[in-house]
């Protein structure tokens, strides 16, 4: 991966609604480039991964999160070539 991924930060945003801005963010990147997503844990996180690995996109949780347990999650996401 080269270079710092785009990055954008859901958390606090309600599901769908943090679905469909990282749907957003994700079109203008070319493919193969890389998104991280900070967003909040359990559902919000289930959602948003699930929803893009349906589109095609590379998901990954960067593990440990540099968040403190309860401030969210970060996800890496490759974008599709399609």
């Amino acid at each position: 991966m080269g270079g710092s991924p785009a990055a954008l930060d859901l958390r606090g945003t309600p599901c769908p609604v943090n679905f469909i801005r990282a749907r957003l963010a994700l079109e203008p990147l070319p493919p193969g480039s890389w998104l991280q997503i900070d967003l909040d844990g359990g559902e919000p996180e289930q959602m948003v991964s699930e929803g893009l690995r349906n589109e095609g996109h590379a998901v990954q949780r960067v593990d440990p999160s540099p968040f403190a347990p309860g401030d969210g999650v970060r996800l890496l996401v490759r974008r599709d070539g399609g």
